[in-house]
Formats: structure tokens, sequence, C-alpha cells
């Protein structure tokens, strides 16, 4: 059955994610990110090379002459998933950005899901992982107490925002507040600006691979601390009424 089309129509968009030492999967999500917007529009794949140290940055410019949808940033050193999201979301050309991870844990397929759910006030939609997530206990178990505690806190409505598939306005996203980390709290943040913010299921697939490259107990410690700080920065904000006379 195919998807309803959405309310805000899109017809480019820049797909972008950041990859640390992921040479193996490369190329079967490259090309599974253009089966699954070929036939619909037009679009760009930015990989942000976060300092890879194995052969990622080979396997991208072999591919670079392959695809001419293709682009490739690298950062000499590793600065993290979010400066790489960032990296990748400067240098993109669409309006819209669609984001997931290079582990291929993410379903490309399902990004068409995330752009029929589209609607004039909606900034963001959110891929939701919580039914079907393809991973070892200790991270199922951290993310759902990370989510509930975020959740309560923040009152953000979004059951699942480390999930690395989003779809979100380029300029909604670069007018927020930057710090390490934040796209862990991209729906509070977005709501912030006065933004309405869904959530869509989603498909999650066990790692074929490649090995995780962020921990559970580092994500913990650096998490309670931005929790403290997004709280603050949603206290704090304005939202003016403005009309030009």
């Amino acid at each position: 059955m195919p998807l309803p089309a959405p309310a805000v129509p899109l017809r480019f968009l820049s797909v972008v994610i950041p990859v640390r030492n992921e040479v193996g999967n490369i190329r079967p999500l490259v090309e599974e990110i253009r089966a699954a917007l070929a036939a619909s529009m037009a679009c760009e794949i930015i990989y942000v090379d976060d300092g890879s140290t194995d052969g990622t940055g080979q396997a991208l410019r072999a591919l670079k002459a392959e695809y001419a949808e293709l682009r490739v940033i690298r950062h000499a050193a590793s600065c993290g998933q979010s400066t790489a999201v960032r990296s990748g979301v400067k240098a993109a050309r669409g309006a819209w950005i669609a984001t997931l991870d290079g582990d291929g844990q993410n379903d490309p397929a399902d990004i068409p899901k995330l752009i029929a759910a589209l609607a004039e006030d909606v900034a963001l939609v959110g891929g939701n992982r919580r039914h079907g997530r393809r991973d070892v206990w200790i991270k199922r178990i951290s993310s759902v107490i990370a989510n509930g505690v975020r959740s309560r806190i923040l009152s953000d409505e979004t059951p699942d925002t480390g999930c690395g598939l989003k779809l979100f306005r380029r300029d909604v996203y670069l007018d927020l507040p930057y710090f390490d980390h934040m796209h862990r709290f991209l729906p509070a943040l977005v709501q912030r600006g006065g933004w309405r913010v869904v959530s869509v299921p989603v498909n999650h697939r066990p790692r074929q691979r490649g090995v995780s490259n962020y921990g559970t107990l580092d994500r913990l410690a650096a998490g309670i601390v931005d929790l403290a700080g997004v709280f603050w920065l949603l206290r704090r904000a304005k939202r003016p009424l403005v009309s030009e006379e």
C-alpha cells in the first residue's frame, strides 16, 4: 500500500550519515539509500568521516567515482556524532535533512515513511525503535531508562530520541543552540523554538559488520550533565509573537 503524500512537498533531500570506522557498511548503506529514494525524489548523500582510522575514507573515495550524488566530508580527528552531523548539515544543499547511523541498523526504506508524516507546523520527524530494537540487552535497558527520565524532565513527548533516523528542517536545526551530544535532545530543542515534533515507528536491524564506536557508560555520564543543561535552556526560553507593521 503506497504511503500518503506529505502535506509539505519534498522534491530534494539531503541525507547525512556520520561515520567512524565503518568500512564494511559503506557500500551496502549507500546502495540502500539510493534504492529507497531514487524513484521518488532527487537527493544528495553526505558522509561525514569523523576521523576514521580504518579503510572508511578509501571506501568513500572509491564510491564517489560511481555515484554522483555522494559527497564526502572528513574530520581530521574524531569530534563525536553531534559535531559530525552538524558538519554535514552545514554543507547540505537541501532544505530538509534526513540523518541515519552509519552502522546499517537504521533502515533507509523507512525514510519515505518519515516524509509522509510531514505537516506545515512539523519541523522534525523522529524514528521510534522501541518495539523492535535489535541491540544487546544492556543497550536496550539503558535506552528505556534514559528515554523515560529525559521525557519526564523535558516533557518532549518523544519515545525514542536516540534513534539516528530523523528528518528535520535545515534552517530550524541550524538555529538551535549547539553543544556536544545535542543530537540526543533534538526534539526538546526543536519544541523550544515553537515547532511540532512527531514520532514514527521504524525498523531496526541487528549490526552485521563492525563494532559500536559509542559506549554505554560514557553516554550515561555525559547525558546527565547535558540533561541538566537542556532543562536550563528550556526554562530560559522565550517565544515572542512577532508581527511586522
